[in-house]
Parts: C-alpha cells; structure tokens; sequence
C-alpha cells in the first residue's frame, strides 16, 4: 500500500492496483481457491498428526508443519490483497500501435555479446510475469522500456551483461 497525505496532513493509504489479463486474474483466483481448500487442510492435518508426536520442544514435524501454515496463510493474504487491487486489461481493447501491458510483440535481440535471435514476450502485469515463457513484467527493465515503443523501433536496455538492442517486429494482442 501506498501512504497518501490527506488536505489536513494525515495519511490515508491506497490501494496497490495489479495489472492483469483475464487469463493472469483466473490463475490467481484459483491458487487461491486450491489454498483455502486443500493447502489448508493438509497443512491442518500435519499439525494434529505432529502435535500427536507429544512434547513440542524438540517436535520438528510440528515446527515444520506450522512454518508450512505461515507461509500458506501469508499466501493467501497476498492473493487477496492483489485481488482487491485487480485492474484486469481488457484485451480485445487495446490497440497494435504501441507496447502495452497485454501486447505480444516479436523482437531481433541483439545481447550486449553482439549475439542476435529472434523472441515472443508477451507484457504481463508483475504477479504474472514468467520470463522462461516469455511473459515479461511491465515493472522489469525489459518491460519498462518496452512499454510506449512502436514497430520498427529499436529499444537499448540496460542489463546486467551490459546493453541489449531490442529491435521490435511486430505488436499484437
């Protein structure tokens, strides 16, 4: 969250908006629903089948069990939280004209090597970001830089190699 000063001074908080595509917000409101459903539940029985272990000083099941229900409870609270926030993109409204959170574009990469290929991204929001499968963040370098850019533009990012040419093909949803 956000703090935003109010006229008088005090602070008032905003909500985070995540952007995401329909497929993105599906995905969320599943894992979601599975970790309610069943996460919990295993987790549960984990801890009564450990607290049957007895004395809980030195229960390791029972330690693990509970640090597997912390991190699935604090999952959920971040689902829920980017859920609340959700900005879904509708994607049949955006236009071929410039990169967009939603856009598919091909590039001619050239890597700070000097080695060239061609790649797909598809431009997600953060929370559906994959780089290995070719969905880059909006909030990357690479997305960063991307974001505005026309066909026929050549982008250069900084990278941690050093500075790599994206030269953009195509723009399309």
């Amino acid at each position: 969250m956000r703090a935003i000063l109010a006229k008088d001074g005090r602070a008032m908080t905003a909500e985070k908006q995540y952007f995401v595509t329909e497929e993105g917000l599906a995905a969320l409101e599943k894992e979601l629903e599975y970790l309610k459903t069943v996460r919990r539940k295993e987790v549960a029985e984990k801890i009564k089948v450990a607290l049957s272990f007895g004395d809980l000083s030195e229960n390791s099941e029972y330690d693990e069990a509970k640090n597997d229900q912390a991190m699935v409870e604090a999952r959920i609270a971040d689902l829920e939280v980017m859920l609340k926030g959700a900005v879904v993109i509708d994607e049949s409204e955006l236009n071929n004209e410039t990169v967009h959170i939603g856009s598919k574009i091909e590039v001619e990469l050239t890597s700070p090597a000097g080695v060239q290929s061609r790649r797909d991204y598809k431009i997600v929001g953060s929370n559906e970001a994959d780089p290995r499968n070719g969905k880059i963040s909006d909030e990357s370098a690479v997305g960063k830089a991307l974001i505005g850019a026309r066909a026929g533009e050549t982008i250069d990012v900084e990278t941690p190699a050093g500075i790599s040419h994206y030269h953009i093909v195509t723009i399309s949803r």
